[in-house]
């Protein structure tokens, strides 16, 4: 059966039942967050652009914020039939783009803020982070596959992997 193929823009979260191929683009300082669960067969993903959703305006997407795309996207995967003790999680991206003298250092530090954010909410949540390939100065793209529960990653100038 061809799997079906989903590509996530900025700021979005999906969860598909296998067979499926997820795809976001572009991140950079975004984190790419595949959440799966092979027993249950059935996958998310979650293109995820900031930290922090405090102080922000309420009607922004879910998907945006670290802390509550990870939320968003355990419990939507939950409704489909995933259990908590099979869920996995793997990350890419959360790179450092830009290095600008006399710009705010902190403005410049989304990229670890978003990779410290995720992986603490995937803790909280009691979802094993599983593998990730975070940081650097690259942008990278990701697609996840549930024919072989892989990661694919492909880092500009430094080709591809899968995890």
């Amino acid at each position: 059966m061809a799997e079906n193929k989903y590509v996530l823009g900025m700021a979005d979260l999906l969860v598909a039942p296998a067979p499926a191929t997820l795809v976001t683009l572009g991140l950079g300082s975004c984190i790419g967050l595949v959440v799966f669960d092979s027993h249950a067969r059935v996958a998310g993903m979650a293109h995820i652009m900031l930290p922090s959703s405090r102080g922000r305006i309420g009607n922004e997407k879910v998907g945006k914020f670290a802390d509550t795309a990870v939320p968003a996207l355990i419990e939507e995967m939950l409704k489909r039939g995933a259990t908590r003790p099979h869920l996995k999680a793997k990350i890419a991206g959360g790179a450092q783009m830009f290095a600008l003298p006399g710009v705010n250092a902190d403005f410049l530090t989304v990229g670890a803020k978003n990779v410290k954010e995720t992986t603490m909410r995937l803790a909280r949540l009691g979802v094993a982070l599983v593998a990730s390939d975070t940081g650097g100065n690259k942008g990278r793209t990701i697609e996840f596959s549930t024919s072989n529960w892989l990661l694919k990653i492909k880092t500009l100038g430094k080709g591809i992997r899968e995890m």
